[in-house]
């Protein structure tokens, strides 16, 4: 359980949370929690719960408010529509009544004659009279504007003075009465207070729809703010949580590129800060392992190049003898032992630059190199080796530029070569190829030696390991640090080295470096 912790932290750290927010914001909520003393006691699980009511609360609040104003809406949208609909129905009774008033007048008129008129018929006319009088009351009472008030009255005028011509024409032998006049300012009347009620209904339904505009505006302005207020909280939550993680992705990454010399410093929530302590405590315990290598490594050399020294002299001294006359087999176990210790001090050699690979990583200068000018220079110094064994090159070199260092890439193709050359047999050939692959820079060797068994593929990267083929010249074989060093250089480089299958009509060995050409820091 405890291996998967950093690789679930590189996986959620390979994507930053939040990249680019405003440090202002992150300072000052930073200052906040410091003044009141919570980075004791949030944790992670604290804050994702306070970043959910966080930004739940301004959402609830935003519907609630929402909600308010629909019923608000909807409660003045059913007053308006109840009102306009009472009012429409007794304006229509008054029209109505006023037509019928207008008809029972006009009949009481022609029918001037008492000895014609019928008993009932005055009495039929008060009694519409009287129900036309109550309409306009009923109107008056639904509380309708003042124009419409002042049209009622202005149509009760003309009745009432219909209604005195009518009746004092009774008591005159010849009824003198302007009819047409008069009836034709009640219709004027009518006619006006329908127009006049169609304007207001027309004028309460657009300052409903106004007001209706009004409160749906009013809602996304609130609603908006609410939001607002909402993201910034979270957005501020996200900047400490994305500080904490970019502090551990940092650690992390310096653990992994072994750069042990600065402290791994998180702040942000207690269970993060947590993992930064056991970071520390890894970086710290890795130093003091890396220290004590280095120190080893320095006491082996040191013991083996003592007792080197003391016998190449004395096998020097030997064969220096002229007075001596040694046989050609003592001759030959005296070159023998030379050649023995010039191994040896190889070997010492390749330990203490092996050991000296993450010694000091702050030496390591990053630069742009071009990778097709650095591997023809590195061609043209092994042109003597290659024309010892008549190995011909085939090279295929694009224009490649990496961000990197040079002196370890350098090394990585110079000794990709040098093993090439050496399990090379004699009038073999060489191709190497360099091109840009979009985002990777690959760069393959491939000979025509015996090649790398399947089963061996995993274990030649390792330190000291030496595979099962065979060389032309057996003192050729090396310590085994070769390729474990070009991996240890690779791996500095973010980048991975493979043996990957020969081509079809070949049977030597083919490795591929892929190296990113921009490196993350």
């Amino acid at each position: 359980m405890k291996q998967l912790i950093p690789n679930i932290i590189l996986d959620i750290l390979s994507k930053p949370l939040l990249s680019a927010f405003v440090p202002k914001l992150e300072e000052r909520f930073n200052a906040v929690l410091g003044k009141l003393q919570f980075k004791n006691i949030l944790s992670l699980k604290s804050l994702i719960v306070l970043g959910f009511v966080i930004a739940v609360i301004p959402l609830f609040l935003a519907v609630i408010y929402s909600a308010f104003g629909m019923r608000e809406s909807s409660a003045l949208g059913r007053t308006i529509n109840y009102q306009v609909f009472e009012q429409t129905k007794a304006v229509r009774l008054v029209l109505q009544k006023t037509a019928d008033i207008e008809r029972k007048a006009r009949l009481f008129v022609l029918l001037s004659d008492p000895a014609l008129r019928d008993p009932y018929e005055q009495q039929s006319y008060e009694s519409t009279r009287a129900s036309f009088k109550q309409a306009l009351s009923e109107l008056l009472k639904l509380h309708v504007d003042n124009k419409i008030t002042l049209l009622v009255n202005e149509l009760s005028e003309k009745e009432n003075l219909i209604y005195l011509q009518i009746i004092s024409s009774e008591s005159e032998e010849v009824l003198k009465l302007p009819v047409d006049e008069a009836f034709q300012g009640l219709r004027e009347a009518s006619a006006s207070l329908s127009r006049e009620f169609e304007s207001y209904i027309d004028h309460q339904f657009n300052e409903l729809r106004q007001e209706s505009e009004s409160l749906e505006q009013g809602l996304l302005i609130k609603g908006a703010a609410l939001l607002l207020i909402s993201f910034m909280f979270i957005g501020l939550l996200l900047a400490l949580l994305s500080r904490s993680m970019r502090q551990l992705d940092t650690g992390i990454r310096r653990l992994g590129s072994g750069e042990l010399e600065q402290p791994i410093e998180v702040e942000g929530p207690s269970d993060l800060r947590y993992l930064g302590n056991r970071l520390e405590y890894l970086r710290t315990h890795l130093r003091e392992l890396e220290m004590s290598k280095q120190q080893f490594m320095h006491n082996v050399v040191r013991e083996i190049n003592l007792p080197l020294v003391s016998i190449r002299k004395n096998v020097e001294l030997l064969v220096s003898e002229k007075d001596q006359q040694l046989n050609p087999a003592t001759q030959e176990v005296a070159r023998r032992l030379c050649s023995d210790v010039d191994q040896l001090n190889n070997v010492s050699e390749e330990l203490l630059r092996y050991s000296q690979l993450n010694a000091k990583p702050d030496s390591k200068q990053m630069g742009t190199v071009n990778m097709k000018v650095l591997l023809e220079a590195i061609i043209k110094t092994i042109q003597p080796r290659l024309q010892a064994k008549s190995i011909s090159l085939k090279n295929l070199l694009r224009p490649v530029e990496i961000s990197g260092i040079q002196q370890q890439l350098q090394g990585i193709i110079e000794q990709l070569l040098s093993n090439a050359i050496k399990y090379s047999p004699v009038g073999g050939e060489i191709r190497i190829m360099l091109r840009d692959s979009g985002t990777l820079m690959e760069f393959e060797v491939e000979d025509e030696g015996p090649g790398i068994d399947p089963d061996q593929r995993l274990h030649v990267f390792e330190p000291f390991y030496r595979g099962k083929a065979a060389l032309p010249d057996e003192n050729a074989e090396g310590p085994g640090l070769g390729l474990a060093i070009v991996k240890d250089y690779v791996a500095n480089h973010q980048g991975k080295i493979d043996i990957i299958d020969a081509r079809q009509d070949q049977q030597g060995a083919r490795i591929r470096v892929q190296i990113p050409l921009n490196q993350e820091a």
